[in-house]
């Protein structure tokens, strides 16, 4: 692991773009105004995001006027519309050795977009969600980012990448360098494998498992979703000393004996397959075609997920539950 200090001077007199004011996008674009860099806000004219930046005191343009003229581009909306944003706002206005810059390279390392070969194109991924990026810059801190370069047209491309880096806070915690097929890959695998696909399958087959061998749904609610919060964060406190320290032997020993029996040799082998499906571009090609049809079988599949029993007996115990969420939280 490599961690790399970093300062926002080379961006001091440079204009930055950040296109999208979604999660990510405010929060950096919020850090980096209040870094003392020149930030400019590209939305659609009267859309929320255009109202919210400019209720935050930021300056906002339509996307290619916010481009024209940009030294540092930041291109933070959701992956399926950038290389439309790329093609119809970007490509003709950024200026040569301007930075194009992402925070996940999905489109760039599966050939949605191909950047003009004048222009510098560079990654950074903070590591949490956009709430907590902004949250731990107010605080003082920040949250650790992958730093990427896959082009450095102008030369001083690794500068403008860690100023950007450092400007949202992501100097004051760690920065961690990698290049775009790594962040790309890992990213999709986790959700796939891990995070996503495989913890909600987990818990929908034990929910399941409980409900057909007769105990009630809401007692499997409970030990197979409910519950997991609070293993989940004591993994992300404290890794797998502090889970073990803290629940019980008997939780211990079903963990280290039928652990494996559960997630083994042949959930490895079908993890392998899904990151092999990842690496050679078959996942990217898939979802990009979903995409372009109109998303049928994405919101079919969210549907029934959306429709499964878990999701009738959840509504009902959370909402007995009021320290889920609590007033004006």
């Amino acid at each position: 692991m490599t961690t790399t200090i970093a300062t926002t001077d080379a961006l001091k007199q440079s204009k930055i773009a950040i296109l999208g004011y979604g999660s990510q996008g405010r929060a950096h674009a919020l850090n980096l105004h209040e870094s003392g860099l020149d930030v400019v806000v590209g939305v659609r004219a009267g859309g929320k995001g255009w109202t919210q930046a400019q209720a935050d005191g930021l300056r906002v343009a339509e996307p290619a006027d916010a481009v024209k003229g940009a030294d540092l581009v930041a291109v933070l909306t959701p992956d399926m519309v950038q290389p439309a944003l790329y093609a119809e706002a970007i490509a003709p206005n950024i200026k040569p050795n301007a930075a194009l810059l992402f925070a996940h390279g999905f489109n760039v390392h599966f050939g949605q977009i191909k950047p003009r070969a004048d222009i510098d194109v560079i990654l950074v991924a903070p590591k949490g969600p956009g709430a907590l990026v902004r949250r731990e810059y107010e605080k003082g801190h920040g949250v650790p980012c992958l730093f990427a370069i896959e082009q450095d047209a102008s030369g001083h491309a690794r500068e403008k990448v860690l100023a950007y880096a450092a400007g949202i806070g992501g100097a004051r915690a760690m920065l961690i360098e990698t290049h775009f097929a790594e962040e790309t890959e890992t990213d999709l695998f986790g959700e796939q494998a891990v995070l996503c696909g495989g913890a909600t399958e987990l818990v929908l087959q034990g929910f399941e498992t409980l409900v057909e061998a007769g105990y009630k749904p809401e007692v499997a609610y409970y030990e197979c979703l409910h519950e997991l919060k609070l293993i989940v964060d004591l993994l992300h406190e404290g890794g797998l000393a502090k889970m073990h320290q803290f629940v019980s032997e008997t939780a211990q020993y079903g963990d280290l004996t039928r652990g494996p029996r559960v997630i083994n040799d042949e959930t490895r082998t079908r993890m392998r397959e899904v990151l092999a499906e990842i690496r050679d571009g078959r996942f990217a090609k898939e979802w990009v075609a979903e995409y372009e049809a109109g998303n049928g079988n994405y919101n079919a599949m969210k549907q029934r997920d959306l429709a499964h029993p878990i999701e009738q007996v959840g509504l009902a115990l959370r909402a007995r539950m009021p320290w889920l969420n609590p007033a004006g939280a």
